[in-house]
């Protein structure tokens, strides 16, 4: 049988694990949402540059017809890696806080 302190702290490190799947879980659902989206776009853009547009009120798509395609994807690409920068940024500052509250503790 194990003290109160001892079965605290079991349940604080099942917690712990069960969270960080859930953020893995959550993470790769996500990734894969992007890479949808991502394959997607690459594909209607494909479609696009293959076929006349004769729909003058579509801003986008005339700039995708107009070999403008390659700037769009571009700037979807940048925002993509931006956006994974900035979760990592916010990924390793959270595991430092964790890291540091873990040595105050001690």
């Amino acid at each position: 049988m194990y003290d109160t302190e001892k079965r605290i702290e079991l349940v604080k490190k099942r917690m712990h694990e069960y969270h960080r799947r859930q953020e893995r879980r959550t993470v790769c659902r996500l990734s894969v949402l992007c890479t949808l989206l991502f394959l997607s776009l690459v594909g209607t853009m494909g479609i696009m540059q293959s076929q006349p547009i004769d729909i003058t009120g579509m801003y986008g798509t005339i700039l995708l017809h107009e070999d403008a395609g390659g700037y769009v994807l571009l700037a979807v690409i940048s925002f993509t890696v931006a956006v994974v920068i900035t979760a990592l940024c916010i990924k390793f500052r959270k595991k430092g806080q964790k890291s540091q509250d873990a040595e105050d503790h001690v």
